[in-house]
C-alpha cells in the first residue's frame, strides 16, 4: 500500500466493558503488523445503530475498511436472533452498497450471563475477534489497492 490505511471502528455501548476489548485487539494487531493506520472510533448506543453509521462512513470515501463491534445477548424479553440477524445483514448490505469492506465483530452468545466468568471469557474473546478484524481490514485494504492499481494500469 502506498499510503497509510484509514479505518473506522464502530462499537456499541451495550456491554462496553466487553465490546471495547475488540478495539484493543484491533489496534494492537495493526501495530503488530507494522501498519501505521489511522483508526477513527465511533460509539453508538447499541448494535442496531451500527449498519446505518457504517454505510454513512463508507460513503465518505475516507476509509479503507470499517469494523463494527457489538455483543448482542438474549435478555429474556425477546429473541436476540432477530437483532443479530438484522445487524449482520445490515453491515453486509452497507459494504455491498458502498464498495467499502464492512467487517462484523458482533457476537451473539445464546447463554450469556452477567457473571464474572462470562465477562472475563467474552472480554478475552473480543480481543481475539478484534485482532482477526484487523487482519481482515489490512488484507482487504491491500487487495483493493492492488485491484485499483491494476485497473488503472490496464486503462
Amino acid at each position: 500500500m502506498t499510503k497509510s490505511p484509514k479505518f473506522a471502528f464502530i462499537k456499541a455501548r451495550w456491554h462496553a466493558e466487553i465490546v471495547n476489548q475488540a478495539l484493543v485487539g484491533f489496534e494492537s494487531r495493526l501495530a503488530a503488523l507494522g501498519l501505521e493506520a489511522q483508526v477513527d472510533v465511533f460509539d453508538v448506543p447499541g448494535a442496531f445503530e451500527m449498519p446505518l453509521l457504517a454505510q454513512e462512513l463508507a460513503r465518505t470515501g475516507k476509509y479503507n475498511a470499517i469494523a463494527a463491534a457489538a455483543l448482542v445477548v438474549d435478555g429474556g424479553i425477546y429473541r436476540h436472533d432477530f437483532v443479530a440477524q438484522a445487524v449482520v445483514s445490515g453491515l453486509l448490505e452497507a459494504g455491498l452498497k458502498t464498495g467499502v469492506p464492512v467487517l462484523s465483530v458482533s457476537l451473539t452468545p445464546h447463554h450469556f450471563q452477567p457473571t464474572e466468568e462470562h465477562f472475563a471469557f467474552f472480554a478475552k474473546h473480543f480481543i481475539k475477534k478484534g485482532e482477526e478484524a484487523a487482519d481482515a481490514a489490512a488484507e482487504v485494504s491491500q487487495m483493493y489497492h492492488r485491484l485499483i492499481t491494476a485497473e488503472k494500469s490496464a486503462a
